[in-house]
């Protein structure tokens, strides 16, 4: 059974709190990154081209749900990005690999997005 020391060292869950913190964190994002906000434009771009492509619904949906990988991986690389400056400013190799790792997420969604896209108009158009 848990006592009341346990309960308050662990708060119960606050959706809204917790989205409040999210949103926080994306506003922030946007207005710090500049990365973010051109893979932002890039997504609504590419968003409006899959919506009008003239391919089927389920098509639609692998195009609309792979944009959202890189601006996935550039959070997650931000986040890797200001843990690393958190804890030092000076060149160190493996801040230096942490942030090389993050900088090789986000190149790889983009590679994983340019595939499915690849795939997915091969299917529709040429197959």
């Amino acid at each position: 059974m848990e006592n009341k020391t346990s309960r308050r060292q662990n708060p119960p869950y606050h959706l809204l709190r917790n989205a409040s913190y999210a949103l926080d964190g994306l506003r922030d994002i946007l207005r710090t990154e500049s990365s973010f906000r051109i893979e932002v434009v890039l997504f609504v771009i590419f968003q409006a081209i899959a919506i009008f492509l003239p391919v089927t619904t389920v098509a639609k949906a692998v195009l609309s749900v792979s944009l959202f990988i890189p601006l996935l991986a550039e959070l997650a690389n931000s986040a890797i990005e200001r843990a690393v400056d958190l804890v030092t400013q000076e060149f160190h190799e493996m801040a230096k690999r942490a942030k090389d790792a993050g900088s090789a997420l986000v190149f790889m969604s983009f590679v994983t997005t340019i595939v499915i896209w690849g795939w997915v108009l091969y299917v529709e158009f040429l197959a």
